[in-house]
């Protein structure tokens, strides 16, 4: 069991917008419950009454009323709402409690100075950018598409899209061409909105050349809208419109299209790494109820919060942002890298308190972010709350990757201990974290607190039977509304259901192992697909690499397990990346050896450690195990990983020159 480190203060229940979600309840369904458990049970035993208490509760705005709450409960096929008309940019710009003047959006970036919205500019905005649209000929069902950074247009232009009930889908301006192309391709936009490039850090990065090569590839588009982003006085593109253009005055009033609680509002992608990524469809209703119920129940946001979470417009983080002004809460978006200080006139130079600062100047009341980056800031000796004042936080949010006990203790340490960290873990597929945090449960160290409401997720063991305190696979056993409306281009659901259903009929398997305690607390130890299985054991990669790059010598790490044909213990090998000027010698490699062996198993001991100069990552930051181990058994790199869709494609190489080397040496003479 880990540690205590945060309790939720006595009067919780009077201050957080779960305690008041209690007494409504209560007042209005006549339903009581003892703690946060019970609370859970009922949530996804009865599906109807909490499903319908989440709409009821937070008045969701409708043109016409559901007949019934979920109609079909079986998976896939999970009718939610049926004979509900709504908008998802109707509900999310009514922004409740906020006043016209109110910053609402807060927009920081390193390509041009702050841009702040108040509640009338951003209604304002979408007002136009929807009407721009119009005269564009978009209309419901068209697929609107921005290669644009997390920036205030991006937004405007996803609510005016949404306003349409037309279909919105983002790539973040850092994607090659070759990964949008790999995307929208399977779309077919009517519209593109794109930006001319963009600062990292102060260097200028010019995206003209990738805008005219994805235009080219798209037949289907109409129109392209050229955003001045990294040279507001530069040419617009021949054959394009200015950002301007799409957003000029006009007397239209903004009106928002009733459309089925089914209707898709955006596509998100699966990361891609391996074949074409998987266009993923979500819903205005299921995606509005979820983030409403996680964002003000679970993260306690309301009109008081300003809400950043470090994301780009690649990454479903964005799209869960993004939604904070439905609960009320003001959102603090950030573009550039997040690395490094930039100041006028002087070369940017590495600095990782640069979000930290930026929350203490915007007033951030919830910092998100990555625990690969908790983690760098913790291994870089940062203490973040000697260089910003961050009195205002009360929450910091942490996914993207297990966060392992240390990174707690270090936010405790050194960010405060009296904010509530929530380690989340969730995904594109359902847009949202389906473990979590709540104000009402304390947190332990490395421990996410709990399974979220309405989301019946359990661990199964080999034989598909529920496991508590036991590692098992991830599974969700009944719908949850955000799950995908399906998934593009698959009329009869094949795609969908096997991307899911497949390995247990009628459950949502996944692809994560996961390990729930008696008390529902919940630990994630890495993807299933990518298990290191020895003698029957099954280890997750997450507690190897806490281990791993908890040494100051190693900066990151991949591990991979290759299986032996014959039933054998197989391979295990541990390939490093190495701090600056260091070199792997045999003292560091028994000292990794023995640190494993000790902290986890002599079965975590590997065969063969490698230094490598990085691992590859997704744009998403997350480690491709996977492609790795299929490099190392054969797979040609093309087909084994879409370079595009890597932060570093040319780290796969190394893996690629392994793997012959070895081949060779195998060979009997």
């Amino acid at each position: 069991m880990g540690d205590v480190l945060w309790t939720p203060p006595a009067d919780v229940l009077e201050r957080s917008r779960i305690g008041g979600y209690l007494r409504w309840l209560r007042e209005h369904r006549g339903l009581d419950f003892a703690d946060y458990d019970a609370l859970w049970r009922w949530s996804v035993t009865d599906l109807d009454a909490f499903w319908r208490s989440i709409w009821d509760h937070f008045e969701v705005i409708a043109h016409t009323p559901p007949t019934a709450t979920l109609a079909e409960r079986g998976m896939p096929g999970a009718r939610w709402f049926p004979g509900a008309t709504l908008n998802y940019a109707e509900n999310v710009l009514r922004m409740p409690g906020r006043a016209d003047d109110d910053p609402v959006v807060i927009a920081h970036g390193q390509t041009r100075p702050p841009v702040t919205l108040t509640a009338r500019e951003l209604r304002e905005q979408v007002r136009r950018v929807s009407a721009g649209l119009r005269r564009l000929g978009v209309t419901a069902g068209d697929r609107v598409a921005a290669y644009a950074p997390n920036i205030g247009e991006t937004y405007v232009l996803l609510l005016a899209t949404a306003s349409l009930g037309a279909i919105f889908s983002s790539c973040a301006p850092e994607f090659g061409t070759r990964s949008v192309t790999d995307r929208w391709q399977q779309i077919e936009p009517a519209v593109l909105v794109a930006v001319d490039g963009y600062r990292y850090g102060d260097k200028p990065v010019d995206r003209r050349a990738e805008v005219a090569a994805i235009r080219a590839a798209l037949p289907s588009l109409r129109h392209t809208v050229s955003i001045g982003y990294l040279d507001p006085a530069g040419p617009v593109p021949e054959g394009a419109l200015s950002w301007a253009e799409l957003a000029a005055p006009t007397d239209e009033p903004l009106t928002f299209t009733p459309v089925p609680f089914d209707h898709p509002l955006y596509v998100l992608y699966s990361s891609g790494t391996t074949g074409l990524p998987k266009p993923i469809v979500h819903g205005h209703g299921g995606i509005l109820l979820e983030h409403l119920k996680m964002l003000a129940l679970h993260h306690d946001l309301g009109p008081t919060d300003r809400f950043f979470w470090f994301t780009t417009t690649g990454w479903m983080m964005w799209n869960f942002l993004v939604s904070g002004p439905a609960v009320g809460a003001s959102i603090v978006l950030f573009d550039g890298n997040p690395g490094v200080r930039v100041e006028p006139g002087r070369p940017a130079e590495p600095d990782l308190g640069a979000l930290w600062r930026l929350a203490a100047e915007t007033g951030t009341t919830y910092f998100g972010t990555s625990a690969p980056f908790l983690l760098a800031c913790r291994k870089a000796g940062l203490v973040p709350r000697e260089v910003a004042d961050l009195s205002a936080l009360r929450g910091v949010g942490s996914t993207g990757a297990p966060l392992p006990a240390e990174g707690f203790r270090w936010v405790y340490e050194t960010v405060g201990d009296q904010v509530q960290l929530q380690s989340l873990s969730g995904g594109t597929d359902v847009c949202t974290g389906f473990v979590g945090g709540v104000p009402l449960l304390p947190v332990y160290a490395g421990e996410i607190a709990c399974r979220a409401l309405g989301a019946k997720v359990e661990a199964r063991s080999a034989d598909g039977t529920p496991v508590i305190g036991e590692l098992g696979e991830l599974v969700i056993t009944e719908p949850m509304p955000s799950m995908p409306v399906g998934f593009w281009n698959d009329p009869d659901g094949t795609r969908y259901a096997e991307a899911y259903f497949s390995v247990y009929p009628g459950v949502w398997r996944h692809g994560d192992w996961i390990t729930i305690n008696s008390r529902g607390g919940c630990v994630i130890t890495g993807r299933s697909d990518a298990t290191l299985n020895r003698g029957g054991v099954r280890l997750g990669t997450a507690e190897f690499y806490s281990v791993v790059e908890g040494l100051d010598e190693v900066v990151d790490s991949v591990v991979v397990h290759l299986e032996d044909d014959e039933g054998g213990a197989g391979e295990l090998l541990l390939f490093v990346v190495l701090a600056d000027g260091l070199t792997l010698d045999d003292a560091l490699r028994k000292k990794i050896c023995r640190e494993l062996r000790t902290a986890l198993s002599p079965r975590h001991v590997p065969d063969e450690i490698h230094q490598v100069r990085a691992v590859p990552r997704t744009l998403s930051a997350k480690k491709l195990e996977v492609p790795v181990k299929k490099i190392l058994t054969g797979t040609p790199v093309d087909q084994a990983a879409a370079k595009g869709a890597l932060v570093n494609p040319e780290s796969l190489e190394s893996f690629a020159t392994f793997a012959e080397r070895r081949t060779t040496h195998q060979q009997p003479a």
